[in-house]
């Protein structure tokens, strides 16, 4: 039993973990802002898209030289 109460106090001592949760959640809130700012943008990509595909389609290339 003396072994047992050890090991629980020596787990609960133990900080190595505490970066990897810290970086965890770090990272889960920078991609959450980067979700939240890519909707925002969303129709003004497809806009900027768009006109830059009409602008391409109503050129014409000239493949000779």
């Amino acid at each position: 039993m003396m072994n047992f109460a050890k090991r629980v106090r020596a787990f609960r001592r133990a900080e190595d973990g505490a970066v990897t949760v810290d970086w965890v959640v770090l990272t889960a809130s920078v991609i959450g802002l980067v979700l939240i700012a890519m909707q925002g943008l969303r129709g003004n990509m497809t806009s900027v898209g768009q006109k830059a595909g009409d602008f391409l389609s109503s050129n014409t290339i000239n493949t000779s030289f």
